[in-house]
């Protein structure tokens, strides 16, 4: 099992960081480690397992996250992402969807810490990865203060290497999900003091974190940070992750750099079926607050949606970038 660096890591979010996603973000930060969306374990037992957990060798290192609550179920599909390739496998106790709820699996889980210790416990024994948990702080009528600590103690007891936390309750009854992404506050002092409590324990940050500087600050207090939204609708903020987090340069100086290296993948991906479209939908916030850059989602918008559109679409709409500049 190899040592993780959770300096910085990018969030797994449902029908967006899928594996064109993640192999777009590489090409911004060579460091951060990227996640894949959540996958149940029926999923991946059952289903087409070359579609759903494919992925380029670029993205390493990469973790993959599932979803579920029968430890059986998971430690076969832990075992199968192994031998996928993945870096890490980690369990989603944080999700607050309904149909999340429904399975038993997710943010509810937090009412259950030794059902989710046996899952933990029966990963770490089928696969030799790193095996982690992202949880909340609390759901419902939880005392934060008990619920994070007696989720935390029984996951790390059971085998857990790394616990990112959520900072804010999920509240089941009562909010949607896209709600129990804003509504419930942050209370960032609560992850610290649960890192201060457990210091032999990587402790990752997650949730309403905006902007490199505001990930440094919560450095100063736990191991790492998780950037979601901000790092997919704003995907030029990763250009800076490698120097200014890890001291190393990055992997493609600008955006139009890091497109250009990407053209050999989306050619192969076209020519295997891939439409444009399913991988420049990621591109839309490439170039925020660029002269350009409307016309340059509008582009996309119109041409990379047609069946037929191809790697020259991507190029054109890059080119209303510079000539926005020479205007």
């Amino acid at each position: 099992m190899e040592y993780q660096d959770y300096r910085f890591s990018v969030a797994p979010m449902m029908d967006w960081t899928d594996r064109h996603c993640r192999v777009f973000h590489r090409h911004l930060t060579k460091r951060a480690l990227l996640y894949t969306e959540m996958l149940t374990t029926g999923a991946i037992i059952h289903g087409d397992r070359e579609r759903l957990l494919g992925f380029d060798p670029v993205e390493h290192p990469v973790a993959l996250q599932l979803g579920g609550s029968d430890p059986g179920e998971l430690a076969k599909a832990a075992r199968i992402g192994e031998e996928f390739g993945y870096d890490e496998i980690n369990l989603n106790v944080g999700c607050p969807s309904d149909r999340v709820k429904d399975g038993r699996f997710g943010a509810c889980l937090m009412a259950e810490p030794e059902l989710v210790a046996r899952c933990v416990n029966a990963m770490k024994s089928a696969v030799s990865i790193l095996v982690t948990v992202k949880c909340r702080i609390g759901i419902d009528d939880q005392d934060p203060e008990i619920a994070l600590d007696t989720l935390a103690r029984a996951v790390v007891a059971a085998g857990c290497d790394a616990l990112i936390v959520h900072a804010r309750k999920a509240w089941l009854n009562g909010l949607s999900p896209k709600e129990n992404r804003d509504i419930p506050p942050l209370d960032y002092d609560r992850v610290y003091r649960l890192k201060r409590a457990m210091p032999d324990v990587p402790v990752i940050i997650n949730g309403g974190v905006l902007s490199i500087e505001e990930a440094k600050a919560h450095l100063a207090h736990v191991d790492g940070v998780m950037l979601g939204r901000a790092a997919y609708q704003e995907p030029w903020r990763l250009l800076s992750i490698d120097s200014d987090l890890f001291g190393e340069a990055a992997p493609h100086a600008t955006m139009q750099d890091a497109f250009e290296a990407m053209m050999p993948y989306i050619e192969a991906q076209l020519a295997r079926g891939t439409r444009l479209h399913a991988i420049t939908r990621h591109f839309v916030g490439a170039f925020h607050a660029v002269p350009g850059a409307r016309a340059f989602r509008r582009y996309l918008a119109e041409q990379g949606t047609r069946p037929e559109a191809g790697g020259s679409v991507l190029r054109d709409a890059i080119d209303k970038i510079g000539e926005a500049r020479a205007a």
